[in-house]
């Protein structure tokens, strides 16, 4: 399993376990079944591995229902968790595909195309719930962020992004990335006719 993990201040590498509690994340080699022995928060999908393709399934080319998604590690003293979707690569500035706050702290699961319990931001489409990759062109990348808070939020639905990470600000315990990646088939039939021409 790859994981993807950062701290308030940036991203690393590759294969990550990280807690924010920690001055620099861990670099991790070993197997899955090793991170979550130290207890280390985790998230981890079945679906699709870090910085590795989204199956169109879980897109506007498919169903457009979110990816299965595994956590672990978590605080024990964590009252809430927080779970962000965006792409950064979005020709007009960051795009927010997916917020969801107030997740009960024991959740484990979340399973594809199912409600996931807590209370829904806004995306910047406008959407409530999750809203799939569609990028208009080329390769974007989406970060699925994990947040473990020692509160829930006071927030009501419909709160944007900034809203929520104005409001995470000093109660997060742990956090964690977990990154995916999807470019239309269109773009990449144009791409080799590019090529070949």
């Amino acid at each position: 399993m790859v994981e993807k993990s950062s701290d308030s201040f940036g991203t690393t590498e590759d294969i990550i376990v990280a807690d924010i509690n920690q001055e620099e994340p861990i670099q991790a080699s070993f197997a899955r079944e090793s991170s979550l022995k130290i207890g280390r928060l985790t998230l981890f999908s079945p679906d699709f591995q870090n910085l590795e393709l989204i199956p169109a399934k879980f897109t506007c080319d498919g169903d457009n229902i979110n990816p299965n998604l595994e956590i672990s590690g978590v605080d024990e003293k964590a009252k809430s968790l927080v779970l962000i979707m965006d792409d950064p690569d979005a020709p007009n500035g960051t795009w927010d595909h997916w917020i969801k706050f107030n997740i009960p702290a024991n959740t484990r699961n979340i399973n594809a195309g199912e409600e996931l319990k807590g209370i829904s931001g806004k995306g910047t489409g406008g959407n409530l719930d999750y809203a799939g990759p569609c990028p208009p062109n080329g390769k974007h990348n989406y970060i699925f962020k994990l947040y473990a808070l020692d509160t829930e939020l006071t927030l009501s639905e419909g709160s944007s992004k900034s809203d929520v990470e104005k409001a995470m600000e000093g109660h997060i315990l742990q956090q964690v990335e977990l990154i995916g990646v999807y470019q239309r088939k269109l773009d990449l039939v144009e791409e080799k006719v590019e090529v070949t021409e």
